[in-house]
């Protein structure tokens, strides 16, 4: 596959895979981020010529294996499937035991994750521009759901908040299925969750969806605008799921896997496959990836400290 591909995997300096690679996932099997890694494992594994083992590692959000790769041998053997998390949870808890952007080496972005901004039916607003009314006429008395402290959707939230400069009570709880009854009973107003499991209740009529919090458009939901378009121009919240190695493995085999993640990432099957959970493939180069990484860090540490976001 790789030469099918035209993926170059060895240099005369490094040969790259020597063994079987593990990727280690901070999350339990059967959620998104482990979908995420299984949907791409099997081709990678065929392109690099060696086994990829799965290694869920779940725990505190992320921190658990986020640690364990970054203090891992730096040869590139050893991969995160990193989130949003990463740039949030610096954030959120200064104390770490490791350093995102000097531990870890970015590889690629490998999808971002559609998000959407979605009201309880009884809720007396069609548009983000009725929602931001609303709160605006009811200061205090609209809530919205997180599944807690700290988390993307809290986040993305308390910036929807300071941008339209509305006043909505946080309601946590300790996941989203409880988050989703809460809203869905009309005891809580509002919610922000990633579209797999907010779109079957949308579909029921259980919620009203008014916007998705990402950046662009998705193409899973062409018809529902940005909240960047609906009136908070700049409005960007959206999840992604990206590969990292720890900081010091070598170029050669940091640029190896590059190419073998955007050739697997093209393939129209494992394509077809991330898009059915709610995942649009993406693919960047490292120094992007980075970079991505730098902005989104720095945005989230302006909202935790403007909104004195403490952890559960």
């Amino acid at each position: 596959m790789a030469a099918a591909l035209g993926v170059t995997l060895a240099t005369p300096a490094h040969a790259f895979p020597m063994r079987p690679l593990r990727l280690v996932v901070g999350y339990p099997p059967g959620g998104p981020v482990d979908i995420t890694a299984r949907t791409m494992a099997a081709d990678m594994a065929q392109a690099l010529g060696q086994p990829i083992v799965i290694d869920n590692r779940p725990g505190a959000g992320g921190i658990v294996a986020t640690e364990l790769v970054a203090k891992s041998l730096a040869d590139g053997h050893t991969l995160l499937l990193g989130t949003v998390s990463n740039a949030i949870t610096p954030a959120v808890m200064p104390k770490l035991p490791f350093d995102v952007q000097r531990d870890l080496a970015p590889v690629t972005l490998l999808v971002v994750i559609t998000s959407i901004l979605a009201v309880h039916p009884g809720v007396a607003a069609s548009s983000v521009q009725d929602l931001i009314a609303l709160a605006k006429a009811k200061p205090g008395q609209l809530s919205y759901a997180s599944t807690g402290s700290g988390t993307p959707g809290h986040l993305a939230a308390e910036l929807f908040k300071s941008m339209a400069q509305v006043d909505l009570l946080h309601v946590p709880y300790k996941g989203a299925a409880p988050a989703l009854v809460e809203v869905m009973s009309g005891r809580v107003h509002v919610v922000l969750l990633s579209a797999p499991g907010l779109l079957p209740h949308v579909k029921a009529g259980r919620l009203r969806a008014l916007a998705v919090t990402n950046a662009k458009r998705s193409a899973l939901l062409p018809d529902l605008p940005t909240i960047a378009e609906s009136g908070l121009p700049g409005f960007e919240a959206e999840g992604w799921h990206g590969i990292f190695v720890a900081s010091a493995t070598p170029s050669a085999a940091v640029a190896a896997l590059n190419r073998v993640l955007l050739a697997v990432l093209s393939i129209s099957e494992v394509r077809t496959r991330l898009m059915s959970g709610g995942a649009e493939p993406v693919g960047l180069p490292p120094a992007q990836f980075a970079a991505k990484l730098r902005a989104e860090m720095q945005r989230w540490a302006r909202v935790v400290k403007a909104a004195n976001i403490k952890p559960d």
